[in-house]
């Protein structure tokens, strides 16, 4: 069978155990499909010894009958995550040649579930943008292409985006702290949730902005991100805000059938100027959803207007602190040192040469929102807001809301180079659909919708109510089922 790398993980999954195909195969697959993608730049830690020897494990745990769901699956890991001995950098410089001595939670629960880990993924550095152009090692690039111009796969999980779009891998872990799963699913025409905060562990991921960040799975289908966002949840006692909560059977809940449910459309995110095939896109969602059997209400979510200031302070302020601990001391890159420097010298010139221009912009930032005279007027104010914002959901919610649609994007995905230099804030406003569902710490899922007029996808966003991503994709599977996406981009690279 050929072209085993553009598989689903359901339909790999009963083909694996039916014995039609190994977890070896499908594994070497995706490696040569990697091999043959480096203009992609979506793969920036390779481990093909590794993949193969645990695709051969997997295979024996198939044939011995002791096989989850996502056993022999062939996934990339987001270079966020911490991973044994294999180089973990969050795309930074100021951790190079970082190798961990242990293995983050989720890695760790999709490694002993049976999955293959293929190597890791590129990003922005420190999950810090919206493009995938803050990374060390590169820009990734969308696999999507119009007038050959190169695109940006999204950010911060542009390389993970970019594997799954393009069928290096079956799936991807990625991470979202304001909008970095569901942004790049969304500009590649893939499927990226984030769960409730507390559903997947953090620990083990290299911090962004701890009140924030929550781990998911990238992933071709619906019923994808449900089978692999089982293996990745669980209560982890090593990570203070994880929810001990038992896991539901994400799979078993997508029964199609969503009559009487309450689609939530919240009147602003109506922004002015938002593009024509936009809003859409978010009708047609709408009215999908209606023939469904869901019953469509006009909702209203009234500091939304405040949630990106909000955000950027809040993520900023925790950055700043999170990334105060890398130095040069223990691990990673130190800078040289001349001739009468001290400890002071080797941090400013360990930092300065260690983060990338817009990290140094966040933390900045963020240092001077906590600073003695600007902390309440800033830091204090967000942390008021952001509680008024969650309760905009929690009323909605309350008032029998079950689910939200929204658009996932202002626009489809924009040419690498347009604006990261140009005007950071332009780039800022590209999570002004995703930041309000971190800051009350919700699900979200994005799902492909449609092609714009430049033949390129769109997807729509689906926040559900706190613990119930069970529920949310159950509603998304519907979705997805009455957009019938099936485009892929034509291979280039």
């Amino acid at each position: 069978m050929s072209d085993l790398n553009k598989l689903t993980i359901s339909d790999a999954r009963d083909l694996l155990r039916k014995g039609e195909v190994s977890a070896v195969a499908l594994t070497e697959a995706c490696l040569s499909a990697i091999q043959g993608a480096g203009k992609l730049n979506a793969f920036v830690h390779h481990t093909p010894d590794l993949a193969l020897e645990r695709a051969k494990a997997a295979d024996a745990r198939i044939s011995a009958g002791d096989a989850p769901s996502i056993c022999g699956i062939p996934v990339g890991i987001k270079d966020l995550f911490c991973t044994e001995g294999v180089a973990s950098q969050a795309a930074s410089r100021i951790l190079e040649g970082f190798r961990p001595e242990y293995e983050s939670t989720v890695s760790a629960q999709l490694r002993d579930a049976g999955a293959v880990m293929l190597g890791k993924l590129n990003m922005d550095e420190f999950a810090m943008g919206s493009s995938n152009e803050t990374s060390v090692y590169g820009n990734a690039v969308n696999p999507w292409k119009v007038d050959d111009r190169d695109l940006t796969p999204g950010g911060s999980s542009g390389g993970s985006a970019a594997a799954v779009a393009a069928d290096l891998c079956l799936a991807a872990t990625g991470t979202d702290t304001g909008g970095s799963i569901r942004q790049p699913a969304a500009f590649t025409g893939t499927v990226g949730i984030k769960p409730t905060y507390g559903r997947c562990s953090r620990w083990g991921i290299v911090a962004f902005a701890s009140s924030l960040d929550q781990a998911g799975p990238m992933t071709k289908t619906v019923r994808d991100a449900a089978i692999m966002l089982e293996a990745m949840c669980g209560h982890d006692p090593k990570d203070s805000t994880s929810a001990d909560l038992p896991v539901p059977d994400f799979e078993a809940m997508l029964t199609g059938d969503i009559r009487g449910q309450k689609i939530g459309l919240p009147r602003e995110y109506r922004m002015e100027g938002m593009s024509a095939e936009i809003e859409a896109l978010w009708a047609q969602g709408a009215e999908m959803l209606r023939d469904a059997g869901a019953e469509i209400v006009d909702i209203s979510l009234p500091h939304t207007k405040y949630a990106l200031p909000t955000y950027y302070v809040i993520a900023p302020a925790e950055a700043s602190s999170n990334l105060a601990r890398y130095d040069g001391v223990r691990y990673g890159h130190r800078a040289t040192l001349a001739q009468g420097d001290g400890i002071t010298q080797m941090y400013e010139k360990t930092r300065a040469e260690g983060f990338g221009h817009e990290v140094q912009r966040r933390v900045m930032i963020g240092t001077y929102v906590l600073s003695a005279g600007f902390y309440d007027a800033y830091y204090n104010r967000a942390r008021k807001v952001r509680t008024l914002i969650k309760r905009d959901f929690e009323q909605a919610f309350a008032a029998g809301i079950d689910a939200i649609l929204t658009p996932a994007t202002p626009s489809s995905a924009f040419g690498l180079g347009e604006m990261l230099d140009a005007d950071p804030v332009q780039m800022y406003l590209n999570d002004v659909f995703t930041v309000t569902v971190n800051l009350a710490g919700l699900p979200g899922i994005a799902v492909p919708a449609g092609l714009d007029a430049k033949g390129l996808p769109l997807g729509l966003q689906l926040i559900g109510r706190p613990w119930e991503e069970g529920a949310l994709l159950r509603t998304a599977h519907v979705l997805e089922t009455a957009t019938g996406f099936v485009s892929k981009p034509s291979k280039w690279w």
